[in-house]
């Protein structure tokens, strides 16, 4: 027990460091947590611009160009 109260003593800077420990655990959280509001955002704004365009087709779907007229089909390989 007396080597624990020792590492919580920290040699007499106790007052120093465990202080500036909490700080940094205190910003890193900040940081995750504003980080994973900044990617939910923009999974949002991402899902939003894309719903806003037209989709598009894919070129080797053979179903989708013989019901468009015109198409001609592309060949499989």
């Amino acid at each position: 027990m007396d080597n624990l109260s020792a590492f919580f003593a920290m040699g007499g800077y106790a007052g120093y460091v465990w202080p500036t420990y909490i700080l940094a655990v205190v910003v890193m959280a900040v940081l995750l947590i504003a980080s994973v509001r900044s990617a939910h955002a923009n999974e949002r704004d991402l899902e939003a611009a894309q719903s806003l365009r037209p989709s598009r087709r894919r070129r080797n779907n053979p179903s989708a160009a013989s019901a468009e007229p015109g198409a001609e089909e592309v060949p499989q390989a």
